[in-house]
């Protein structure tokens, strides 16, 4: 029995065209991952949030998208303490994801070889690369590795700035560092710095290999945070945060308005019209009618597109007919 149920076995596989490697998503389970995005999607299955948002996105402060991803319900969100280029430049982009574990060999033959099955070119560190899109950020996590670690250097770089104009969220170090920062708008948030490099692919310099990439487009952990394909993702300041895309136009509008309430504060106080005390609790109905007077007389002067206050103000027109 037991060498029948061998020989049906090996019949089976012998059967069974290749399949893709479990941790590399196709589009309809991308999809099924991400149920509560409505929107267009890429055709890789990833939510794809407008560009309008992701422009709009690049005023909202960490402190600001943390706070309105925690009141619904997502508190695993950010994560900091990285090594930044260009730390004065703030990164929005879509995610797109991959996840590597300390090199595996015969996992590693499996991928490589269901990767030729399937068309893939180069080896696996290049598979992720090749799918981006305009406005993607590479988010990948290669475990904090360093030495004979960084599978990022100035070639993959110039590829992944090439397709996406964007940069990176990598849970590992980088090579090349120099040329990396030739990358005008290569905003890059890496663990570290070092000059080896990985060795992820059978046969490289008859190397063993020291890591396996082992999903791509697959929900990732990066660091204490969750990060899904089609994230918003959001770096500045030091710290990056991952926007689930149905709350990314929440999020810019609760920042938008904070903003607004906040420049007509501090204007207010400066005149001496209203007392901190007034403008620290709750609003009364008389400042809240100077806050929507005042933003009509500015509506064309103040940092939030005209659209966005206009639609506000009808926000709150309705509500006070309630």
């Amino acid at each position: 029995m037991k060498n029948l149920a061998c020989a049906a076995l090996l019949a089976f596989a012998n059967a069974t065209p290749a399949l893709a490697h479990q941790g590399f998503l196709r589009p309809a389970e991308v999809i099924h991952n991400t149920p509560e995005w409505k929107g267009e999607r890429f055709a890789d299955g990833r939510p794809k949030v407008p560009d309008a948002i992701l422009d709009r996105m690049k005023s909202v402060t960490l402190e600001e998208a943390w706070a309105t991803l925690r009141n619904a319900g997502y508190e695993q969100q950010y994560e900091d303490g990285w090594l930044t280029l260009f730390p004065d430049k703030i990164l929005v982009g879509r995610a797109l994801t991959s996840s590597w574990i300390p090199g595996r060999l015969d996992l590693q033959k499996v991928i490589e070889a269901d990767g030729k099955a399937e068309g893939r070119k180069g080896g696996p560190n290049a598979w992720p690369v090749d799918m981006l899109q305009p406005r993607d950020v590479y988010v990948s996590d290669h475990f904090g590795l360093k030495v004979n670690g960084p599978s990022i250097g100035d070639n993959v770089g110039n590829a992944i700035y090439a397709r996406s104009g964007n940069g990176i969220v990598y849970d590992g170090a980088v090579r090349d560092i120099n040329g990396l920062k030739e990358l005008p708008n290569f905003i890059a948030f890496v663990r570290s710095y070092d000059p080896s490099h990985h060795y992820g692919r059978i046969g490289d310099e008859g190397r063993p290999i020291n890591s396996t990439m082992t999903a791509i487009n697959s929900p990732t952990r990066i660091g204490h945070a969750a990060a899904m394909p089609g994230d918003v993702v959001l770096g500045r300041d030091g710290g990056v945060i991952f926007i689930p895309p149905q709350l990314a136009v929440t999020v810019v509008q609760e920042s938008e308005r904070t903003r607004l309430r906040d420049i007509f504060g501090h204007l207010r106080l400066k005149e001496q019209k209203y007392t901190a005390g007034q403008i620290d609790r709750d609003w009364t109905p008389e400042i809240e009618a100077d806050f929507s007077q005042w933003m009509k007389d500015n509506i064309d002067k103040l940092p939030v597109a005209h659209a966005a206050i206009q639609e506000y103000l009808d926000l709150r027109a309705k509500a006070a007919k309630k």
